[in-house]
């Protein structure tokens, strides 16, 4: 028997029912054997456990699934036990931040001028002021250059520096990964490029030619506050140091070969963004001094304001690309807003969301450390999270945001109409696997269910260097997203076919 259920069972569900139906009126002739109904048809499908165990993930499995409309608990497995969520919580955090700065709130990146402004000449410093925008990229900040020249400044007089102090520094934002992942970076209350800059490498004989730049789809211009330098070793392949006004990387000539590139995360954002701007800038004719870091910008004259995306469209893809960065600054946003003032880092942040979820959607054991789930320490029930849907679900806020999941065969290949959809966040650590969300079954009813797998003893073995790709990791991930499938079938075969 397939581990799949099959479409063939499906109509069978369907054909039985119908067929009870029609057996029902007397005989007109003689009997005939009875058509099984649609309780014999689901006695065939797999039990929840039976599929658990199957897959053989070890540590520990989690689930719960609801009736969406009515909120009636159909099935559960250790639903009420803490489990590490991983990017599911990031549909947490985009309720928390639709709920507290509404869904059209948008942010802005301004540059600001002090002392007068006369004849294209600032007589004072030129600040750019960060607005906690995780979406900056080199393409907007290049449009902010031509709108100075355009407001027709050609010197500035002063200083150039960027002010930060919208959301707190974090130097990266879970000190377990390796320092090179990109998906980790440092978070302020500027970003550029998600906080990441580009490293490419070419042989040319026996040397090599290194580029560091902040690219967009148009743009490539060179960033000079991060520095790489190749070196004789086997391993790491990466090192970091931090050098003051600098981000100073290593790599291993071994691991090079003769091409190739790859993002590495920005650890010093308000001085990566005051590079590539002051690079930007030169090749407008404006010729700025080198950047300086401040926390807060003084009072001074707006000469460019840059407005995001309405927060609506930030969240809907941060769901989709999963954007760790993106998560961690709309939730810190949020916070700031809800309390007044800007939080003392990612954990404190995290706190208030727990709370808030607790008054509004009636959460009783959330305990996230992040805003993004990368943090391991986070804990989330499955209870807790079919409850978040629910509460949410008439209001229709989360789910059109959500990424549509693929069904798949038991061969990992799509399946083109299926009879099941599901709007879900995914969520991957490395022996972590998590998937919530909606599904709509073959009959149309609507089910919110969450899914958690952790094998959290393997997991705290593995070693710094090995946690971008441990071993065995590919091959559990797999089974875990096999079984979430597998569950999801179960459900829309036993309650909504």
């Amino acid at each position: 028997m397939t581990d799949f259920i099959s479409r063939r069972l499906f109509l069978s569900l369907l054909g039985s029912t119908a067929a009870t139906a029609a057996c029902a009126a007397p005989p007109t002739e003689s009997l005939r054997p009875s058509v099984r109904g649609a309780e014999h048809a689901k006695k065939a499908i797999k039990g929840a456990d039976a599929i658990v165990d199957a897959a053989q993930l070890n540590g520990q499995v989690v689930f719960a699934v609801a009736d969406a409309t009515t909120g009636q608990k159909l099935e559960g497995g250790n639903a009420k036990v803490g489990t590490p969520p991983a990017s599911v919580a990031k549909a947490i955090t985009a309720l928390y931040a639709m709920n507290v700065l509404g869904s059209g709130h948008r942010f802005s990146s301004q540059l600001v001028a002090t002392g007068s402004v006369s004849g294209g000449v600032v007589s004072g410093d030129l600040i750019f002021v960060g607005g906690g925008d995780p979406t900056l990229d080199t393409n907007g900040l290049a449009a902010m250059v031509v709108s100075l020249k355009e407001r027709g400044i050609r010197e500035v007089r002063g200083g150039f520096k960027v002010a930060e102090g919208a959301l707190p520094y974090v130097k990266t934002i879970d000190r377990d990964q390796p320092d090179h992942v990109g998906y980790s970076p440092a978070i302020s209350g500027v970003a550029l490029n998600y906080n990441r800059v580009h490293f490419e490498w070419r042989r040319s004989g026996g040397a090599y030619n290194v580029a560091m730049d902040a690219r967009s789809d148009r743009l490539r211009p060179t960033v000079y506050v991060t520095k790489m330098q190749i070196v004789d070793r086997s391993a790491p392949v990466y090192g970091y140091r931090d050098g003051g006004n600098s981000d100073d990387w290593t790599v291993a000539r071994s691991a090079l070969g003769g091409s190739g590139s790859r993002w590495l995360p920005v650890r010093k954002p308000a001085l990566y963004v005051g590079d590539v701007f002051q690079t930007l800038a030169r090749a407008q004719g404006i010729v700025l001094k080198n950047p300086e870091v401040v926390n807060r910008a003084p009072q001074g004259t707006v000469l460019v304001s840059r407005q995001s995306d309405d927060l609506r469209t930030i969240l809907r893809d941060m769901l989709r690309f999963s954007t760790n960065i993106t998560a961690e600054m709309v939730g810190m946003a949020a916070t700031a807003k809800r309390t007044g003032r800007v939080p003392s880092g990612l954990k404190a942040s995290a706190s208030e969301m727990n709370r808030w979820a607790g008054e509004s959607l009636g959460t009783s054991n959330l305990r996230l450390v992040d805003h993004s789930g990368l943090g391991s320490a986070s804990k989330i029930t499955a209870d807790d999270m079919v409850q978040a849907l629910l509460k949410t679900y008439d209001s229709n806020a989360l789910r059109p945001i959500l990424k549509s999941f693929p069904m798949r065969d038991a061969n990992r290949r799509l399946i083109k109409d299926h009879p099941i959809q599901v709007d879900a966040k995914t969520g991957t650590l490395n022996f972590v696997s998590g998937l919530g969300g909606y599904m709509t079954a073959p009959n149309g009813r609507v089910l919110a269910f969450a899914i958690f797998a952790a094998d959290e003893a393997t997991r705290s073995r593995i070693s710094k260097a090995e946690r971008e790709s441990p071993q065995g990791g590919r091959s559990w991930n797999r089974r875990a997203k096999a079984m979430q499938q597998q569950l999801i079938e179960r459900w829309g075969a036993v309650y909504g076919a």
